[in-house]
């Protein structure tokens, strides 16, 4: 793995600075139940949902999420019959709850999106200044969030590692969906495999803590239950695993986690990252879908949790990944300013004293679209560069065809899987 080179002490002190500052602390934890108040509050004045509960989940009950961090909340409806709601009930749940909101002056920056494939209210509370994504009865989401909860009880330099990427994502610009790049819930499943192929292993395939998949319309669920299946296989996983502990440290942890994917633009399409059975596997869900990567969802196995990610911003990524890897694993060691540079974003990286540089994986001062058309040139020049040198090393010009654009956007198609020894 990773050579830890000059770097190495001052990668450990910069990653412990940095969760200093983005990790949550008491005040901001109940910041978040006031703020899951206000939603009861709400919901409790729209009339026919006197009866409906209101549950948070996501990274805030998986307890990894950051001071920064949205807050996820699922409105559950009164359902005696137990089948699903339909879509046009969610959407219309969720404008009457908009407005009451609104009414409240609860909200500002209001952002309604009934035509997701789960529809969400996000907005930002007045009084808190949290992120909020409001959805219904995401029983889904309930489930998967409980049983992070409790992969993140059994070492806690996950919950750290999945706050430091996050942080280092951003800082990036490399965790940002709506653009093609990295969900968080991608980011969390990219360390979960990292901590299961370690070398020992730090965690067990998911399989062997919850081998349960959860279908589209599941649902509510028995908690008690989950709680109890998990509690008894992370036992079970531990007492197999007496005296053989990881003890890696988490600056080694970190800058191994960037070497293992700094290849991930080149994973082939017939192979997808699975934390089910914590192994590179044959893809024998999407072979006919022309997603770029490819992260399972452990708890939805037909599901692409990377599915977001497009060709260009899979070449971000890669590129963000070496850069990473590159930089902490460097002989002549990197110091202090250029590694709170790497990992954190400028916000952060000022509350600990870091200089601004001008070379910057890229320029704040450009806009994200601005960004894209930039390296969406560089990336074709560079394609085209490479067909040329090919053609002159065949001695012809005419031998090999000419791709078209879309052919070019798709590399991956045609290259095999390089995926480094765990």
């Amino acid at each position: 793995m990773v050579e830890l080179a000059q770097s190495y002490h001052e990668l450990e002190k910069c990653t412990k600075d940095i969760l200093s500052v983005i990790k949550p602390t008491e005040d901001d934890r109940k910041k978040r139940l006031l703020a899951i108040q206000e939603i009861v509050n709400s919901v409790h004045l729209v009339g026919y949902l006197g009866d409906a509960a209101v549950k948070p989940f996501g990274s805030f009950v998986s307890n990894l999420y950051a001071k920064s961090g949205d807050l996820d909340v699922s409105v559950e409806l009164p359902n005696k019959y137990g089948f699903p709601t339909s879509k046009e009930t969610n959407q219309d749940v969720l404008h009457k709850l908009m407005m009451a909101l609104q009414i409240e002056g609860v909200a500002r920056d209001v952002n309604f999106i009934p035509t997701a494939r789960v529809p969400v209210l996000q907005y930002v509370s007045n009084h808190f200044g949290i992120s909020c994504d409001i959805s219904i009865d995401n029983y889904p989401g309930q489930i998967k969030s409980k049983v992070l909860y409790w992969i993140n009880t059994i070492d806690e330099r996950f919950g750290d590692m999945v706050l430091l990427v996050k942080e280092w994502a951003k800082s990036q610009n490399i965790n940002d969906p709506k653009n093609g790049s990295l969900n968080s819930y991608s980011l969390c499943l990219l360390v979960l495999f990292h901590f299961q192929t370690c070398k020992p292993a730090i965690l067990p395939p998911m399989k062997e803590i919850y081998d349960v998949s959860i279908t589209e319309g599941s649902g509510r669920f028995n908690e008690k239950s989950l709680d109890q299946i998990c509690v008894e296989n992370i036992a079970k996983f531990r007492r197999q695993n007496i005296g053989q502990r990881n003890q890696s440290s988490l600056s080694y942890l970190l800058a191994s986690f960037f070497e293992k994917f700094c290849h991930i633009g080149t994973y082939s399409s017939d192979h997808l990252i699975s934390t089910y059975t914590g192994e590179m596997k044959r893809n024998l869900y999407w072979m006919a879908r022309s997603y770029c990567l490819f992260v399972e969802d452990p708890f939805q196995r037909h599901e692409n949790a990377a599915r977001t990610v497009d060709m260009l911003e899979l070449h971000r990524i890669s590129r963000a990944f070496t850069r990473a890897k590159d930089m902490v694993s460097s002989d002549r060691g990197s110091d202090r300013n250029e590694l709170l540079s790497l990992l954190c974003t400028p916000e952060v990286g000022s509350k600990l004293g870091a200089r601004a540089t001008a070379d910057r994986y890229t320029n704040p001062a450009m806009s994200p679209q601005q960004h894209r058309f930039t390296e969406l040139m560089e990336y074709l020049t560079a394609d085209l560069h490479s067909n040329r040198y090919d053609q002159r090393a065949r001695g012809s010009t005419g031998s090999r065809p000419v791709r078209s654009r879309r052919q070019a956007a798709k590399p991956y198609q045609s290259q095999q899987l390089n995926c480094p020894q765990m």
